[in-house]
């Protein structure tokens, strides 16, 4: 199935690919590969804020970090082109979570990314990954999320 129609029948439309929010451009091809600049938490309604393990519960983490993963592909479709269908596969995925010392679920936040680029793109969504921690992020964000994704040429 087309990666389009399988987002549209999960009722997902890409964004625009974010502009940059300072001096960086939100990606850059070296051969078959996208290495895509980290994506913070924003939906519709603006930033997603907060820290987890404080201000927002996991649940409201995995949610931002969907919407990072939602960045990521419509960044990867602006490195296309336009043409989703290049996208050959996710290869990693690196993921800051915006948490308390005491926070410990990390990898479940970003399981949220993990887990959309994985029901949209099945096998090729598998990727390597980490989730780390940060004690802040850039505007207050929840999540940030970087990713390395291989195209056809």
């Amino acid at each position: 199935m087309k990666i389009e129609n399988r987002l549209k029948e999960m009722g997902i439309k890409l964004p625009d690919a974010p502009a940059p929010a300072a001096n960086y451009v939100p990606s850059v091809i070296v051969g078959d590969i996208v290495y895509v600049s980290g994506q913070v938490s924003s939906n519709t309604n603006g930033l997603i804020k907060g820290k987890l393990g404080s201000t927002m519960s996991t649940e409201d983490g995995v949610n931002a970090a969907e919407a990072c993963a939602i960045s990521l592909l419509a960044q990867v479709k602006n490195a296309c082109g336009g043409d989703l269908e290049k996208l050959v596969r996710v290869i990693k995925l690196t993921g800051f979570v915006n948490s308390t010392p005491e926070f410990m679920d990390q990898p479940t936040v970003i399981n949220g990314a993990s887990d959309l680029l994985v029901e949209v793109l099945q096998e090729s969504g598998r990727h390597s990954r980490s989730a780390v921690s940060a004690v802040s992020l850039p505007f207050g964000v929840a999540v940030e999320i970087e990713g390395i994704f291989q195209i056809k040429l």
